[in-house]
């Protein structure tokens, strides 16, 4: 049997098993079928052939004549395409693509039609699960308001817009689309073209992250955070950019705070110790002071009665109650009290230091404190140190006028002596007798 082009065409439509191809008549009827109409609808060819295709839609597209209407619009216009359900064998459905193209004799008669169906059940689930990302995408982005999330176009312009952004901005949808974004930008940094640098920055590297001054509708600034992310198309070429804005300026003023915090919390610190060093210094320099107050005072009793050296011993107590008084200042500080206290400190004053002082003048000394009203036991003084030294000049001045006074350890020649003892006039005074 000699190998036409006709039995080359029928071979071919035999063999295509990807679309169902197959003829009807002009009233519809199947009058031919291949491989692949077997393959989608589950019918073999003695079972199809000589019924009406009306067969493979669906009950409502018969109770809607969609099988009759799809044979006119092919007369009509040429050609018929169209998507839809179609029913196999099985009752299954399946997602159609059909092509109806009306066929002519040579005298222009229709004489039936060529139908060419493809089977897109799973490219429309795909596109199905696409739209409902996308509807539930655009849900999801509309319902946040927290964040300002919107389209650029690849020159910047704005092409969508989500109520994060109209909260945050203070911008309309309509007012705002079509705009250029650097409008959010603050005239310093749209000078220096920061919104450009983005763009191209996001292009090239495909995320810009960022924190900056923005710009609302009224005209107030804030603090935000900002992401730009390119978009491509499955070609790799840039189509846009996604855009994420974050209204950050309270909790910049809060880590701002958070800092000033911990810089004064450290200033703090560092002045305690400074404080802790300096009441340890104060109460160390206070021991000595203490020390040279009894000794001044025993020399004072064994030198001879001479002025001039006498005034020499006044200057040096007077200094060195002074020295006291600056003392008691700086613990009063230390300790955060007020330095109105009428004392100057004595209350680590080492007895051995002062018994030393008494043991070389001859002088018997007993060591004496009272902790009963302060631990830090002090030598009282009703003055200042400035009216502590007033009142030592005056003594200097009763001294040359007519000898020593009340304060003093003991009045010279009497031939006794004894402990030392604070007076109210925060002096010490020798008391009883010599053993």
């Amino acid at each position: 049997m000699p190998i036409t082009l006709e039995s080359n065409y029928r071979l071919l439509v035999q063999s295509i098993v990807d679309y169902a191809i197959y003829m009807l008549d002009a009233k519809g009827y199947v009058v031919s079928w291949n491989l692949g109409a077997e393959r989608f609808k589950g019918y073999k060819a003695e079972e199809v052939i000589g019924t009406h295709f009306s067969r493979f839609y669906t009950d409502e597209d018969r109770a809607a004549d969609v099988p009759s209407l799809a044979l006119e619009r092919a007369v009509q216009d040429g050609r018929f395409e169209s998507e839809g359900w179609r029913v196999r064998k099985d009752g299954s459905r399946f997602w159609a693509h059909v092509l109806i193209d009306p066929i002519r004799n040579d005298a222009g008669e229709l004489i039936g039609f060529a139908k060419v169906t493809r089977d897109l059940t799973e490219r429309r689930a795909a596109q199905e699960v696409l739209r409902d990302n996308q509807a539930q995408f655009k849900i999801l982005v509309q319902g946040v308001t927290d964040y300002a999330i919107y389209m650029l176009d690849a020159t910047g312009h704005i092409s969508s817009w989500n109520p994060g952004a109209q909260r945050i901005k203070g911008y309309t949808l309509d007012e705002i689309v079509g705009e250029h974004f650097s409008c959010f930008y603050t005239q310093e940094d749209r000078k220096n073209g920061e919104p450009q640098k983005n763009l191209r920055l996001a292009s090239t590297i495909g995320r810009v992250e960022s924190e900056g001054w923005r710009v609302r509708k009224d005209g107030t600034r804030f603090w935000a955070h900002v992401f730009i992310d390119r978009i491509l198309d499955d070609h790799g070429k840039l189509v846009g950019f996604a855009k994420i804005t974050r209204d950050v300026t309270e909790q910049r003023k809060a880590t701002q705070e958070l800092d000033r915090a911990r810089e004064a919390l450290f200033q703090s610190q560092k002045l305690e110790s400074i404080g802790q060093l300096t009441g340890g210094v104060a109460h160390d320099f206070n021991n000595l002071l203490m020390t040279i107050i009894a000794s001044l005072e025993l020399i004072s009793r064994r030198v001879p009665d001479d002025p001039k050296l006498h005034i020499l011993i006044e200057n040096a107590k007077a200094g060195a109650f002074r020295g006291a008084a600056l003392t008691e200042r700086m613990l009063s500080i230390c300790q955060k009290t007020g330095a109105s206290t009428r004392t100057i400190g004595l209350g680590r004053t080492r007895s051995r230091d002062v018994g030393s002082a008494a043991e070389l003048s001859g002088l018997s000394y007993h060591h004496h404190h009272d902790f009963s009203h302060d631990p830090g036991a002090s030598l009282r003084g009703p003055q200042s140190a400035g009216a502590r030294a007033d009142e030592l000049a005056g003594q200097r001045a009763r001294r040359h006028a007519g000898g020593r006074t009340g304060n003093d350890f003991g009045a010279k020649g009497n031939g006794r002596s004894g402990p030392l003892h604070e007076t109210a006039g925060g002096q010490l005074r020798q008391t009883g007798r010599r053993r």
